[in-house]
């Protein structure tokens, strides 16, 4: 009999939450949305959806060719603008034309997309230079463009979506894209509470494994064969000749298994993330993040370590 009410109860706090997880803001049209690293991936899809729903969309671009493809197939709402979130002054400039842009209505919603994998490499190939670079643009450059938008953000009690990884909970191997994701989830945690007063919503979206330019093998294989071509000759030593090659087979290999193509499962977060009445503190994205990865993270330490450092988790999702 207790079994029977306790699963009433579960299925009861089940539609429950999906009722009230549906709920909508019933106008955009008149909100502004910022979004980084709109040129490629997550973010240009995310700008043309958005778009199409009626947001006032503000792209924010590194590169003049990113812009003029993003606005090709887009309304004259799009406004794109210029930004290296990792230069001081491009930020004060997007800063000053997005103030312009929002008025006294303010910034709806700020999604720090922008993000860079770097080189991958197992720790002792790098310098301090591999690491430097990834922390800059995936950290301290959304931290840098949040605080100088918080202002417009607070003046609309809008909301903020940080895109981070699964893998800011995990680090796979070595370089400087794990730890700026792991401090990136503590930014996000930090604000969300600061935050929590001035009735602005914080969320984090954590992607799994999906084809864009950050995933991209060959890029990869490319980077990691210069580290590997000049390393010292005792370190190539200590890990054997045919390392570099069996470690790019075993990862292509991962990524083959593993990596969506449905970019819209990032986009969808991002857009209920910005358009819910009560939206969630967390999104995870992709197949490969809710089955393997965040469970991965529950594991005892040397289990998971025991997975990461062998073929046991490729075989297991061979199966």
């Amino acid at each position: 009999m207790f079994a029977y009410l306790l699963a009433l109860l579960l299925l009861l706090w089940f539609l429950c939450w999906w009722l009230r997880d549906r709920v909508r803001l019933q106008k955009v049209s008149d909100k502004h949305v910022f979004i980084t690293g709109c040129d490629t991936g997550f973010g240009c899809l995310a700008a043309r959806a958005f778009d199409r729903e009626g947001f006032q969309v503000l792209a924010g671009c590194l590169t003049q060719e990113g812009a003029r493809s993003l606005t090709t197939d887009a309304s004259s709402r799009l406004k794109t603008i210029q930004l290296d979130i990792t230069k001081a002054a491009s930020i004060e400039n997007a800063v000053n034309q997005i103030t312009q842009e929002v008025g006294d209505a303010g910034l709806w919603g700020l999604v720090n997309n922008a993000g860079i994998a770097g080189v991958l490499c197992p720790t002792d190939w790098l310098t301090v230079e591999h690491f430097r670079r990834p922390i800059e643009v995936n950290l301290l450059g959304p931290i840098a463009v949040t605080l100088k938008l918080l202002p417009l953000v607070k003046k609309a009690r809008g909301r903020i979506v940080n895109v981070t990884s699964v893998l800011g909970r995990m680090a796979l191997g070595g370089g400087g894209y794990f730890p700026s994701k792991f401090g990136m989830e503590a930014f996000n945690d930090s604000l969300r509470r600061d935050m929590k007063s001035f009735g602005i919503k914080v969320a984090c979206i954590e992607p799994g494994s999906f084809e864009t330019r950050m995933t991209n093998c060959d890029v990869h294989r490319n980077s990691k064969q210069c580290v590997w071509d000049n390393l010292p000759a005792d370190v190539r030593r200590q890990y054997g000749e045919d390392y570099f090659l069996q470690s790019c087979i075993r990862r292509e290999k991962l990524m083959r298994i593993l990596s969506s193509r449905d970019l819209s499962q990032v986009v969808w977060c991002m857009e209920h993330a910005l358009t819910a009445k009560y939206p969630r503190t967390r999104y995870s994205a992709g197949m490969d993040a809710k089955l393997v990865w965040i469970p991965m993270t529950y594991l005892p330490t040397f289990i998971t370590d025991y997975l990461l450092g062998t073929d046991t988790i490729i075989n297991l999702n061979a199966v």
